[in-house]
């Protein structure tokens, strides 16, 4: 993928998260998100400093248009941004890197690419429901909610990967 086409559908995936916070709100246990995953996606060319600069700007719009509560999404956003390369690190390897080379499914592992997607979306959602918590809500509820939202999100994300990390060798 061009770099320019990257960022336009980087931004629409961001209108699609504003989306899904507005009208696909159907229970407090879940809540859907493509956020981290899309901060995962953002190719590693991009120094970290960037990359949390692009989540602070992409969850601060969210919190804006579509969550209500300003400053949640950036909270949970920013420290994704912050441990990205450092999990494509530890599951990818370092060649990556060293190839300057942006992951895929196709190029890596399916298992792979599951598993940086499940690491980010369960950093992000600890994050979230922590804070959107703030002690008012029972361990319990926020344990389903996180266990709801995991496995519901991260569905949803592996979605995300196939557009915005597509195979370059097609």
């Amino acid at each position: 993928m061009r770099k320019a086409d990257f960022w336009i559908v980087y931004v629409l995936m961001t209108i699609a998260q504003m989306l899904l916070c507005n009208y696909f709100h159907v229970t407090p246990y879940v809540m859907l998100t493509i956020l981290p995953v899309m901060v995962l996606c953002i190719p590693l060319r991009v120094p970290t400093w960037i990359t949390m600069a692009i989540a602070f700007v992409t969850g601060l719009l969210v919190d804006l248009f579509a969550e209500g509560v300003l400053g949640l999404n950036v909270l949970a956003l920013v420290p994704v941004g912050f441990v990205r390369k450092e999990i494509i690190r530890l599951i990818f390897g370092a060649e990556l890197f060293a190839r300057k080379e942006d992951f895929s499914v196709r190029k890596s592992s399916f298992g792979k690419v599951a598993l940086a997607s499940f690491l980010v979306e369960a950093l992000f959602l600890a994050v979230y429901i922590w804070a959107d918590g703030a002690g008012t809500r029972p361990f319990s509820f926020n344990a389903i909610r996180f266990g709801a939202s995991l496995g519901a999100g991260w569905a949803l994300s592996l979605l995300v990967v196939e557009i915005l990390a597509p195979d370059t060798r097609k």
